[in-house]
């Protein structure tokens, strides 16, 4: 999509994970759980945990400091941050500005996005469509969690699915003939707010002693509905943006879906009729990384030369909200 003659290219990516990694048999002294009942049901084998000193805003700002160097830039250059998380340093400021103070980018505008697993996807079109109406010449984009700040150890049915990471992108405007990115579908449905979600916490249970006593500050999930309308809305996000940009499913490249769990990536995929070896998976090594999940894997694509000029990327992802959505991207 070309906006007012003005394209927008992928000028860099970068990504991070902590060096601390769990593995499935870690979790078995934790929890009742095991090796393979894990790797059967979701795919994961070992997740990375952020340190203690290491909040969403450190692990954000180190996959940035990457992106920008791949991207040829500095600090000083970036016009604007955006960051997608659920797991903010603060409730407030936005974890937008802590990583603008971590990495030196003085001269940015900075904001932060709430959409869950789907964060990447929202602040990608955001920071796009920005870009294309003349207001910033770049963007810093970057999806970052500290999933293990908000999770119950002692929950079987959720600490075994997330990890902790972060991943980026610098957006640049261009001439429309080195254009990178095509076209994006969003939606939500507040109707099911209720199946994954943080229940105390915020304005409506606030923190208090009853709230830690019931552990409601921790992710709360009911894993069959979620899986039911992840595969349905990624499908129709996909389907929808594919059919928008006017090209066939066979002319994606990759598939680079969020990173949750195998079977839901492999329905997607085989409902959508891509390939299941042109589905990009890599949640065994990191888990579910929410917001970060994407922009991880596209950097990992990126540094092992697995996409060439041309190439159509498709972005889909699915979080709490609901949330979910799609950009379609032609690598150059």
């Amino acid at each position: 999509m070309v906006y007012n003659g003005i394209g927008v290219r992928i000028a860099g990516t970068g990504s991070y994970l902590p060096e601390k990694i769990v593995t499935n048999h870690d979790l078995e002294a934790l929890v009742d759980t095991n090796d393979e009942w894990i790797r059967a049901r979701t795919g994961i084998e070992e997740r990375r945990i952020a340190a203690d000193d290491e909040p969403s805003s450190a692990l954000g700002a180190e996959a940035s400091l990457r992106a920008l160097d791949a991207a040829g830039m500095v600090p000083e250059d970036v016009e604007l941050i955006i960051v997608a998380t659920i797991t903010p340093d603060k409730i407030f400021p936005n974890t937008a500005c802590f990583v603008q103070k971590r990495i030196g980018a003085k001269n940015a505008v900075c904001f932060s996005v709430e959409a869950a697993c789907s964060g990447f996807v929202y602040i990608f079109s955001i920071a796009a469509s920005m870009i294309q109406t003349g207001l910033y010449k770049n963007a810093l984009i970057i999806g970052t969690e500290k999933l293990s700040s908000i999770i119950n150890w002692n929950d079987r049915s959720t600490c075994v699915l997330f990890g902790d990471g972060a991943g980026a992108a610098v957006l640049a405007a261009c001439e429309p003939e080195k254009n990178t990115y095509v076209c994006s579908k969003l939606g939500s449905d507040g109707n099911y707010s209720d199946i994954l979600h943080v229940p105390g916490g915020g304005s409506c249970c606030p923190m208090s002693q009853k709230v830690l006593d019931e552990n409601l500050q921790y992710l709360a999930m009911s894993g069959q509905e979620v899986f039911k309308l992840a595969v349905n809305s990624m499908v129709a996000a996909a389907s929808e943006t594919i059919e928008q940009a006017g090209i066939e499913v066979d002319a994606v490249r990759w598939l680079i879906p969020h990173q949750a769990n195998t079977r839901i990536i492999k329905s997607v995929a085989k409902r959508l009729g891509v390939p299941e070896e042109r589905a990009f998976i890599n949640l065994t090594k990191y888990g579910n990384t929410s917001a970060a999940t994407i922009p991880i894997a596209l950097d990992e694509i990126v540094k092992a030369n697995l996409v060439n000029a041309g190439d159509y990327m498709l972005f889909v992802a699915f979080g709490g909200g609901l949330t979910w959505g799609a950009n379609l991207i032609k690598w150059q």
